[in-house]
């Protein structure tokens, strides 16, 4: 009775073959151990400013008064924020402000609420 070989992470080849304890595929040259979490290596992975982790759909507070570029508004130290999406970038944030709506910010002037 033999065990059913998954398809590759990468490229979604059937025609994956064991080799020991590791997997591989024969069409991208992947190799994986099965028994491992596959991580995304594309995810984008953030940390606020005092190093936790933060996940899309996290409440933040600012720890710093920005001001927002193109108008006179300037968003307060303690103003919150939910997260909407990571994005690629120096404002890799994209989240919305209570009170001012949809913003991009910095990942470094936000800390994760408890």
């Amino acid at each position: 009775m033999s065990d059913v070989i998954p398809p590759c992470p990468k490229c979604e080849s059937p025609y994956a073959y064991s080799d020991g304890t590791l997997l591989i595929c024969p069409e991208c040259a992947n190799e994986w151990n099965p028994n491992e979490e596959v991580v995304d290596p594309d995810a984008i992975i953030l940390k606020d400013a005092n190093g936790n982790l933060l996940a899309e759909g996290d409440k933040v507070t600012l720890i710093k008064d920005l001001k927002v570029k193109g108008s006179s508004l300037v968003l307060k130290v303690g103003t919150k924020a939910v997260i909407n999406h990571f994005v690629d970038g120096d404002h890799d944030i994209d989240c919305k402000v209570d009170g001012n709506g949809q913003m991009m910010l910095k990942s470094k002037f936000v800390k994760k609420q408890s």
